[in-house]
């Protein structure tokens, strides 16, 4: 497994991360436990959580958010990701062969950020996160604030490196800005979306990135599961446990003619080929030379095989060309 410097520090991840966030959400720990297994084993050396990723987060969204009380997921427990992963690392002594990524989700405030560290260090059994980022932007909180807790954190040794999660390229600058103002901690790494049916980070974003030497660890290279041509536009017809079924705000995003043209057209081009579709949709977003690590999320080790496999595509420009080509009608 190819590894990468992580923007200016002196870590390096693996080309492929394990996204956690179906631990104790879609899967129970059983089978969570068996794909951490089967990452480790085939290279994967770094894993995204947060203190959000859970299946009592996931049912509490959907009832307070959507006014809807049933049960989609594998557990009722908050922060169910976290704790997973760290009876994993407990019980198989592997805390130094792997890096973890983990974020503060409930605001910005300086006082959260310090409870919500102090709960993941908990969940996971680590005294130190190696990555820690603000999950989304918190406009109520100016970024200095918050910039200032996190290195009070990185001082003390109880993060490693700094980053965010789903900031744009002016609010990014604007954290950058703010720390090389203040001599904080500077965020070393962003994780945007990044597929075909959301590539808009490459637009503004990445190139901000290269230029501040910021790494970009992209996420949801499959745009939650969309380009695997399973959904229709038919809101009441999800698929049982699947990511719409448990999340089902990802049709706000993804849910547009377009992107329904263009799964049809990575359809046409995976019969054309003989290519499965969610290996043509990895090798896309793998393919972007600003993209230092895909994070991949899984159900099961097959899908983590399908990103291996991707991984042989992603040198291919032609393919790559004409996919990108979809983009501009």
């Amino acid at each position: 497994m190819e590894h990468r410097k992580l923007g200016r520090t002196d870590m390096s991840i693996s080309f492929i991360g394990l996204g956690c966030v179906t631990f104790g959400r879609e899967i129970d720990e059983e089978n969570s436990v068996a794909i951490l297994d089967y990452a480790v084993e085939n290279g994967l050396d770094w894993l995204d959580t947060a203190e959000a990723y859970g299946g009592g987060n996931a049912r509490t969204y959907r009832r307070d958010v959507l006014k809807v009380d049933d049960v989609r997921e594998t557990s009722d427990v908050m922060g169910s990701s976290e704790i997973i992963i760290g009876n994993w690392m407990k019980e198989r002594g592997c805390r130094d062969e792997v890096v973890i990524c983990s974020k503060v989700s409930s605001g910005n405030k300086p006082e959260n950020i310090a409870r919500a560290l102090q709960v993941s260090l908990d969940r996971l059994q680590v005294d130190c996160i190696d990555i820690y980022e603000l999950h989304s932007p918190d406009e109520s909180v100016p970024i200095d604030e918050s910039l200032a807790v996190l290195d009070q954190a990185v001082t003390a040794g109880r993060i490693k490196t700094v980053g965010c999660s789903n900031f744009n390229a002016s609010q990014l600058q604007e954290a950058l800005d703010a720390s090389a103002r203040h001599g904080y901690a500077r965020f070393e790494v962003i994780q945007p979306p990044y597929n075909l049916a959301d590539p808009g980070a490459q637009d503004e974003l990445f190139p901000l990135c290269r230029r501040e030497e910021v790494g970009v660890t992209s996420y949801s290279p499959l745009a939650a599961g969309f380009l695997t041509g399973k959904y229709t536009p038919d809101r009441n017809d999800f698929p049982r446990g699947s990511r719409f079924d448990v999340i089902p705000g990802h049709a706000d995003i993804y849910f547009n003619d377009r992107n329904f043209r263009n799964v049809e057209r990575l359809r046409a081009l995976s019969d054309s080929r003989g290519l499965p579709m969610v290996r043509l949709a990895m090798a896309w977003t793998m393919g972007h030379p600003d993209v230092t690590s895909v994070i991949v999320g899984a159900r099961h080790t097959g899908h983590l095989d399908n990103a291996f496999e991707a991984l042989a595509l992603r040198t291919d420009s032609e393919l790559r060309d004409e996919m990108s080509s979809w983009l501009t009608d």
